[in-house]
């Protein structure tokens, strides 16, 4: 299935998640529908927020995730370790939100490939620049929207394992499950591991 992306600034407000992806994927396993786990993640508080606000915030990236997940990467969310979920999760966050996508295929790939293991705020700001002079609509963005959506994909190269320290510039390989790798190259998703440096 493919979904025509367009550049969102979705992961300020919903970044890595990896907990609220599996509750929403163990409920789409039992075979409910959209709205019935819509209704069970906000009537039941299954993503155990303080604020009920939030819930409704992330809900709608957390959804379109669990979306592009198959079976086969549902079994192995859901029953695999920690470490294969993050390398799932960050699949499925390249795979919905394409501004991401792009930055971890033009930037963090390229320097993977190169040996380059710093991620440096230079890197990030052109990589911003670029795009901005490319499309309208991240032109169109706020200072401030841009810069929280710059420390949101650090976060998400943090959280799934990729960034060796949260403050850091340090890049890590992921180690990659042989059965996510086969997987993902037999759905024809090979774009996806390169751009996890694979």
């Amino acid at each position: 299935m493919v979904i025509e992306l367009e550049y969102s600034s979705s992961l300020n407000g919903a970044s890595y998640l990896l907990f609220e992806l599996k509750q929403v994927v163990k409920l789409q396993q039992k075979g409910l529908s959209t709205q019935e786990i819509r209704n069970i993640v906000v009537d039941e508080n299954v993503f155990q927020f303080e604020n009920k606000g939030r819930i409704t915030r992330t809900l709608p990236s957390v959804m379109r995730r669990a979306k592009v997940i198959d079976s086969t990467l549902a079994s192995l969310l859901t029953e695999g370790s920690v470490e294969v979920g993050k390398v799932i999760n960050l699949y499925a966050i390249m795979k919905t939100d394409l501004l991401f996508y792009e930055f971890m295929n033009e930037v963090i790939s390229e320097k993977l490939q190169n040996s380059d293991y710093l991620i440096e705020k230079k890197d990030i700001n052109l990589f911003f620049t670029a795009k901005s002079e490319q499309s309208d609509k991240v032109a169109s963005w706020s200072i401030i929207n841009t810069e929280k959506l710059k420390r949101a994909f650090l976060q998400v190269l943090f959280e799934s394992g990729m960034l060796k320290d949260r403050r850091g510039k340090e890049l890590n390989r992921l180690i990659i499950d042989e059965q996510i790798k086969n997987h993902l190259i037999h759905i024809g998703d090979t774009r996806y591991l390169r751009a996890m440096g694979e």
